[in-house]
């Protein structure tokens, strides 16, 4: 699904009534939907009769807790994540992006922010489908990379799960290999613009990112940090 501002499905998985309740109002009055669900039970059942386009997800939750549920959420689907969380610390912050997470908003919110931080994640995740009419699949390294369907194979063509964020660095990657990429020019490459995550989270995202595609990612090579530089995606690209 290719979702746009006002059609996008928002599900809100918050378990204070007035929180969100506030949630809910920002996201309808911004022209897209807003369902509700007050834990992980009552989310899984929404989410097995529904396709959302972008998941609100607070970290507090009674039974399992946000994390958990975005990192099982995370191995099974890409659907957008943003984490809802009271915990101020970057180190809170920095687990709710490894664990799958594509932003994360902490309280207290404005309800201009949360408005602006969906429509920004909603972009990135519409964005390979406006760029991408002509543009055909790519290869690197025996991977294979579809921007229309936004899809990620490994070499023995096994669709690897991989987030919005995560698809989108990978892209502007394999759009400009062998190119010293500053973070502030990923973030424009990924279509992030100002309500996306701090640049702190470019290397978050990175991270997981070698995770997935370096056969050691302790010592990538494909995908190499340059000294006061940014990134630089080594190798060489295709079209499929």
């Amino acid at each position: 699904m290719q979702p746009n501002s006002t059609s996008s499905k928002i599900l809100i998985v918050e378990d204070d009534p007035e929180i969100g309740k506030l949630l809910a109002l920002a996201v309808q009055e911004s022209g897209m939907s807003a369902t509700v669900a007050e834990d992980g039970n009552v989310m899984n059942a929404l989410m097995r009769s529904n396709d959302f386009d972008l998941i609100i997800l607070d970290v507090m939750l009674p039974g399992e807790d946000g994390l958990s549920i975005c990192r099982r959420i995370r191995s099974e689907r890409t659907t957008p994540i943003i984490l809802l969380t009271a915990l101020g610390e970057e180190v809170d912050r920095v687990v709710g992006l490894e664990v799958g997470a594509d932003d994360y908003i902490t309280k207290p919110f404005s309800q201009r922010e949360v408005v602006a931080r969906i429509r920004s994640l909603l972009r990135r995740a519409s964005y390979g489908l406006a760029h991408t009419t002509v543009q055909r699949r790519m290869r690197f390294d025996g991977w294979q990379i579809d921007p229309m369907r936004r899809q990620l194979h490994d070499p023995s063509n096994a669709r690897v799960a991989v987030t919005t964020t995560e698809f989108d660095l990978l892209l502007a990657f394999c759009r400009n290999p062998g190119r010293v990429i500053t973070r502030e020019e990923l973030l424009s490459l990924t279509h992030t613009g100002l309500a996306g995550p701090i640049e702190r989270s470019v290397d978050v995202h990175i991270s997981r990112l070698r995770q997935k595609i370096e056969p050691d990612p302790r010592n990538p090579i494909l995908l190499q940090t340059v000294r006061l530089g940014g990134y630089m995606f080594t190798a060489s690209v295709e079209q499929a």
